[in-house]
């Protein structure tokens, strides 16, 4: 008798493809570059091909019979495996210092494969209060249908989310720095409390990208990424990614992914691994651009406030420096002026940063939005994504913008 189409109990899916090959350097700028693409094809392209396939066939029954077994060269059928995707699974686990990697449609899908994977009937959440506001949509408005409650905690004390966790509790999920406000979170030690509590723990890594942070060396079980940001960087993708370490983790992960069938397409995985190649060049120039745009709205007069975790002064020096290894490209900031006009009559003025949602792209963006620290003290915010355009022409542009 033929055997079920999938096991993931029993034979626990692996990302590697049959090009995944051990490299010997481990700097992220040559794991971009070279892992897993050593003796792709025939012929030796220099760019790794699309393997645009939905269904992959076997020469033997015996082959298919093996097909799961770790070290069978075959794929099976995209929405499980793929070789082009799984060169980028391969990268980004290794970027993150993980041991698996699932690139996912969206980074919605992350974050949902990530949480759904340890979440049932009466289970408990506790989140950051300021995290993504779909992230916090999910958990406000889709969980309860499933008998999932979740606790939003409004500030950024550790202490608090240990004060939150309850006996229910199997996720903990943490943004640093947190949207919007772009504050960073002292975490290692409450997610080295959560596991022993059997609480795992989760974190949207986005704002660093694997160049600049690593989650998982402090602790953390999961990390996701909005993948459409900094790892495709040209705006032309929408993905995400869950990266971890635990095989009973990826387990579990894999069966979200395999059921709910929210994996990204084979094109999709090559965009991204086109934008790893160039990815540290970006992120510092980026990151540039943003810390001299930052510094120039902390000199004037008209800015109340900016929320930059890399500059000097900052309050959350001491965080920056134990968990990033650079600042990136997204920050905000906080007119004196206080009202919806001025902040619109800000971003109205700016002619190089567009009027747009996500960052992490070539092209500079502003938004403006109520983010705030407090929800009982809501401010109109202005949040800014530094791109690759020329760092005096960006900081020449907000300084004309701020006359207004």
């Amino acid at each position: 008798m033929m055997r079920p189409y999938t096991e993931p109990d029993a034979v626990p899916f692996s990302p590697a493809g049959p090009h995944d090959q051990p490299l010997e350097f481990d700097a992220a700028e040559t794991i971009c570059t070279h892992l897993g693409e050593t003796a792709i094809d025939v012929g030796g392209p220099a760019a790794l091909p699309i393997y645009q396939a939905s269904t992959f066939v076997y020469p033997s029954c015996a082959d298919f019979e093996a097909r799961k077994q770790p070290d069978s060269p075959y794929f099976e059928y995209t929405r499980v495996g793929n070789p082009t995707t799984a060169v980028l699974q391969n990268k980004l686990a290794a970027l993150e210092k993980g041991r698996w990697c699932y690139v996912l449609a969206s980074g919605m899908s992350a974050i949902v494969a990530a949480l759904n994977s340890s979440l049932h009937s009466g289970a408990h959440v506790v989140a950051c209060g300021q995290c993504y506001w779909p992230a916090r949509r999910y958990m406000v408005n889709y969980l309860p249908r499933f008998g999932v409650d979740t606790t939003f905690v409004p500030t950024l004390n550790p202490d608090d989310y240990l004060a939150a966790l309850r006996p229910e509790t199997r996720v903990l999920y943490l943004e640093s720095p947190t949207s919007g406000t772009i504050e960073p979170m002292d975490y290692e030690a409450l997610a080295h409390e959560a596991r022993k509590r059997g609480v795992v723990s989760i974190i949207d890594n986005s704002w660093a990208g694997p160049i600049y942070s690593n989650p998982l060396e402090f602790g953390v079980d999961m990390v996701v990424h909005s993948a459409t940001k900094y790892i495709g960087g040209h705006s032309d993708v929408v993905a995400g990614a869950v990266i971890g370490r635990d095989a009973e983790l990826q387990k579990r992960v894999f069966r979200e992914v395999e059921l709910v069938g929210g994996t990204t397409d084979p094109f999709a995985a090559w965009l991204m691994l086109r934008g790893l190649r160039t990815l540290s060049l970006r992120i510092k120039q980026m990151e540039q651009s943003a810390l001299a745009v930052a510094s120039r709205l902390a000199a004037h007069p008209a800015v109340r406030r900016v929320s930059h975790p890399g500059l000097e002064g900052s309050a959350s020096r001491a965080i920056v420096q134990k968990y990033f290894r650079g600042t990136g490209s997204l920050f905000s900031f906080e007119l004196r002026e206080q009202t919806k006009e001025a902040a619109y009559r800000f971003v109205d003025r700016l002619k190089l940063f567009s009027i747009g949602v996500s960052w992490g792209g070539h092209e500079s963006l502003a938004l403006a939005g109520q983010w705030f620290s407090d929800p009982r003290s809501p401010c109109w915010t202005v949040r800014l994504h530094c791109g690759l355009e020329a760092t005096t022409d960006l900081v020449a542009d907000v300084e004309q913008a701020l006359q207004a």
